[in-house]
């Protein structure tokens, strides 16, 4: 008879509502996007980050054309963007080099430069040689998180690390509250330069920059966050948010 009674139709609506309540996940709603969520409000700099797998016979040549070019196109005035940053890898992926730029004033900026950079025979020219030196490239259309540093110039000389994390679809606002209180951990010795989310390109992957001045002083900043209470916690939970970590 109880058999017969959670099989009835009058208690299927209940039996269904339990079921739910076991296996459907329960998310808070959202209003917007997780990118106007966690990006800076005060600025609307877009980034690119650029990375080019360099043909290792070549990798001098392109970084002299690169220094030649690049600051002298991207310097002028008319040219709403500037060169945050470029850099040779030095463990990892070898034979590669890393661009970042900043578009001040979003898509629009970055749509007028890529037309004016059309226009530009000394781009042109630049882009066919270097297309020569290369074996591969890729590039991601970035935001800042708003609890991140602005990256400005600063002085050296220093070795930069780039941490790119790949985090699970969908917890990018987790990832984003968590590390907005382990940020505080990291500032003792001025060593956080940016910290950047993906819009365009490969989709949530997150990257962290940091500057030292030598990879013992690395390893000395990053054993006494481990001292701090609340460090560990922060990169347990964040950890799981994770696919992979470069």
């Amino acid at each position: 008879l109880m058999c017969r009674g959670l099989a009835s139709s009058a208690s299927r609506p209940r039996e269904d509502s339990w079921l739910k309540s076991l296996f459907v996940r329960k998310v808070d709603p959202r209003k917007d996007a997780h990118s106007n969520l966690l990006a800076k409000r005060e600025t609307s700099s877009l980034y690119k980050l650029q990375i080019h797998n360099v043909k290792p016979e070549c990798l001098d040549a392109y970084n002299k054309l690169c220094q030649e070019v690049l600051p002298k196109i991207h310097e002028e005035k008319h040219y709403p963007c500037a060169l945050v940053g470029t850099w040779n890898t030095w463990y990892g992926e070898q034979d590669q080099a890393v661009h970042l730029w900043r578009y001040e004033g979003g898509y629009p900026a970055l749509n007028e430069v890529m037309s004016k950079l059309r226009q530009n025979k000394e781009f042109t020219e630049f882009r066919k040689e270097r297309g020569n030196m290369l074996l591969s490239r890729k590039n991601q259309l970035l935001l800042e998180f708003s609890f991140w540093n602005e990256p400005v110039p600063r002085e050296g000389p220093n070795i930069y690390e780039l941490r790119s994390y790949q985090l699970r679809p969908g917890t990018m606002i987790e990832w984003g509250n968590y590390w907005a209180r382990a940020i505080r951990f990291r500032q003792d010795n001025n060593e956080a330069v940016g910290g950047f989310f993906s819009q365009i390109g490969q989709l949530y992957m997150v990257h962290h920059l940091w500057a030292y001045k030598d990879l013992q002083t690395r390893e000395d900043i990053r054993n006494a966050a481990w001292n701090k209470p609340g460090w560990d916690e922060l990169v347990y939970y964040t950890g799981n948010l994770l696919t992979s970590l470069e």
